[in-house]
């Protein structure tokens, strides 16, 4: 069976679509053969990474990510694949797949998240300007999906709460993370020899892209209030900062005095990003949106606690099996989130690590999740 993955950029930087894309080719069933099409330009050297045919079709020069190569594209080769997944809204990509393969060839829409009613609430504007786009391309683009993909049920619930005027055929799928491959002290050493400042230090973890979603702010501002009630705590800030939001960040910090405690990395990759995890003693992630939260996932892998928001969709199952704790995404739910580890004895941190991977093991390792997510495929077939 053949499949064919459309993404507007498969760049490492873009975050949880392009993993998912990635986790898909890596650990799908063996008897599968996959493509990809992406509007990135064809010179951008991460393509060289990918094992599988990608067809770079870019560049592109807007958020839309317009290209008119890509529905003749499409359908010149649609008859070539068993079935489409297109990753994520909002850009030219569906619109694109709808047009080109509706009635021809079956496609999957995986939402990444993007129909979550945050987004409704915190930019009403763009909002309004989304309605434009909703009836005549975007709702269209999801009624005539063979199915609509969601990483929890809890996503799908949201989901309906962004346009009242909605029809598609939902599917909730098993998501999840890669976890580590190598020796984890030679991957904290990596970690260590990039930033000797953290060695034998304690410190939380926040890995993601630093941006107002996620929170960072209330982050910054819960540390500086909890610092003298734990000295010896640091935290770690690794990410890209998309917003050029981190210099505003940093001088809080410095105006607080802790510019000695708090360390910015910018975005981690391979060993080092694993490295940082296994050193850390929790991952922490006060997001006011998460459909489901790829570094969550990687640090249970690590066997590392999470702290998040209840903003994170998954957060809720954490909590339950003991593996992280949850509180609201305001500036107080994120300061008890700081203050409840700070106070929980040394014995119950290391319980809830070894929680952790088990909750990992159980609910979030792609090694099996992809299977199933790439067998939605079968039941095209079976219903042809």
């Amino acid at each position: 069976m053949r499949i064919l993955h459309i993404i507007g950029t498969i760049s490492p930087e873009a975050g949880g679509p392009t993993e998912s894309v990635r986790a898909l080719l890596d650990f799908g069933p063996s008897r599968y053969e996959h493509e990809v099409v992406t509007l990135d330009d064809p010179a951008a050297p991460f393509l060289a990474d990918f094992q599988v045919p990608i067809h770079a079709l870019g560049p592109v020069s807007s958020v839309y990510a317009y290209s008119d190569k890509l529905v003749p594209w499409l359908v010149a080769n649609r008859d070539r694949f068993d079935g489409v997944l297109v990753n994520g809204l909002w850009q030219h990509c569906g619109f694109a797949a709808q047009r080109a393969l509706a009635g021809h060839t079956p496609y999957v829409v995986f939402t990444h998240g993007m129909l979550d009613p945050y987004f409704k609430r915190a930019f009403p504007l763009k909002h309004l300007k989304k309605w434009l786009y909703w009836l005549p391309v975007e709702y269209w683009v999801l009624r005539r999906a063979y199915r609509v993909l969601f990483t929890c049920a809890m996503e799908e619930k949201l989901a309906e709460e962004s346009f009242w005027l909605h029809r598609w055929n939902p599917y909730v799928v098993a998501f999840g993370a890669t976890g580590p491959v190598g020796d984890s002290e030679l991957q904290k050493q990596t970690f260590f020899d990039l930033y000797p400042q953290v060695r034998e230090r304690r410190f939380l973890l926040f890995l993601g892209r630093i941006h107002r979603k996620k929170g960072c702010d209330m982050l910054i501002d819960a540390f500086v209030k909890v610092a003298t009630e734990a000295p010896g705590l640091d935290l770690v800030i690794a990410g890209p900062d998309q917003q050029q939001w981190q210099s505003s960040l940093m001088e809080i910090v410095a105006r607080a005095g802790l510019s000695d405690r708090v360390h910015w990395t910018g975005m981690l990759k391979g060993d080092a990003k694993w490295g940082a995890f296994f050193a850390s003693e929790a991952f922490i992630l006060p997001s006011h949106q998460e459909n489901f939260g790829m570094a969550v996932a990687e640090a249970l892998a690590c066997g590392r606690p999470v702290l998040l928001s209840d903003k994170v969709n998954i957060a809720p199952d954490i909590a339950e099996d003991g593996s992280g704790l949850m509180e609201l995404d305001t500036d107080e739910g994120t300061l008890r989130l700081l203050r409840r580890w700070i106070e929980m004895p040394a014995s119950e941190r290391e319980a809830m690590g070894q929680r952790a991977l088990a909750t990992f093991e159980q609910r979030y390792d792609m090694r099996a999740n992809a299977k199933a997510i790439v067998r939605i495929f079968e039941g095209i077939q079976q219903n042809a």
